[in-house]
């Protein structure tokens, strides 16, 4: 398929399309399965024969991808306006989050790709530290976006947006001396912190100032010094239409909940360590949680069990074995919880 991202969508006379974000955790790594070289995701038009939407998704999915499907749920429905049908209505699209199992060979026999989501959003990933490109680029950038307007107002508050999107205090972000990743401290912003699940604020943030491949407006004509010749691999693998969008809605919606609802057991196999567990959840949120406090989480919310059982470890004494307890209310144990964040 050779189209700009921002190309309209060939005509047909459909008005409405799925879309499915599938998403696995593979030896602690969260990734998304994509169809045409990592492009595009499973999608294809609402038809007749579908006698609902989630039934149209399920179709399309299977027939690109041939991936068993478990939890799914409804994202957000778009509109997108520059893809039009043959009558020139735009194109409405209705979007799923999936929580599924890896299937390799299922998936390679489909010429569909995994990918790890944060090939996508590489600024979401806080696993190590804030990654470099932030406070090397993308904050320089967006501050001198936040200043291309004359309006002191529309100033203050892209700067505002600026701060609560990247983590940024007001007084770090005025004081016009930003220093690079490596010199970031909590004093120097201690106002503000990171918010995992603003993924898709931020990924908005990106798309207004022009600063990725799928905007109208990229590059940005605003730069005083052009963006660097790799900046397309720093600023993540871009993709058609709207659907690296969708993915950021999907990260959101699963960093979010994961805060209050145990999502992460459908991503999880039968049995697994604490550690894998922890290991799973920190691919999810992107960033470090503190050990204790997760192991004193999952005792107090009585979310796991023993199977009597050790792992075959290589290295050290062997870890017990656990399983989900599938015979309390799942769907309630973590509300009001949060995630504990290591400091």
């Amino acid at each position: 398929m050779t189209l700009s991202y921002s190309h309209a969508h060939q005509q047909g006379s459909g008005t409405t399309e799925v879309v499915a974000v599938l998403v696995a955790i593979t030896d602690h790594i969260a990734r998304v399965l994509t169809v045409d070289q990592g492009k595009l995701l499973p999608n294809g038009p609402l038809m007749p024969l579908h006698r609902s939407l989630q039934a149209g998704v399920r179709q399309w999915v299977e027939e690109q991808t041939q991936q068993p499907l478990g939890y799914l749920e409804q994202l957000y429905t778009f509109v997108d306006t520059n893809r039009r049908n043959i009558d020139g209505h735009a194109l409405v699209y209705v979007s799923y989050l999936g929580l599924v199992q890896e299937t390799q060979t299922q998936a390679l026999q489909s010429k569909a790709l995994w990918r790890d989501w944060y090939d996508y959003f590489p600024w979401e990933n806080h696993l190590d530290g804030m990654p470099s490109i932030i406070m090397d680029f993308i904050v320089p950038a967006l501050l001198e976006w936040a200043n291309t307007t004359n309006n002191s107002i529309v100033q203050q508050r892209r700067r505002q947006r600026i701060g609560l999107c990247w983590g940024l205090s007001e007084a770090f972000l005025a004081s016009g001396q930003l220093p690079d990743s490596q010199s970031v401290s909590e004093q120097d912003n201690e106002s503000r912190e990171w918010i995992a699940e603003h993924v898709l604020l931020r990924y908005e943030m990106l798309y207004e100032a022009g600063l990725i491949p799928e905007a109208p407006n990229y590059p940005p004509n605003y730069q005083a010094v052009a963006l660097p010749e790799d900046w397309s691999q720093r600023i993540g693998v871009p993709m058609y239409y709207d659907h690296r969008r969708v993915i950021a809605t999907a990260i959101s919606r699963l960093r979010a909940k994961i805060e209050y609802r145990p999502l992460i057991f459908g991503l999880m196999p039968d049995v697994f360590t604490l550690s894998q567990l922890q290991q799973s959840v920190e691919a999810l949120s992107g960033v470090r949680l503190h050990k204790q406090n997760f192991r004193r989480l999952l005792d107090s919310q009585n979310l796991v069990m023993e199977t009597g059982e050790s792992s075959t470890a290589q290295r050290g004494r062997p870890a017990k074995l656990y399983r989900f307890r599938h015979d309390i209310e799942l769907q309630s144990l973590l509300m009001d919880s949060k995630l504990p964040k290591r400091k």
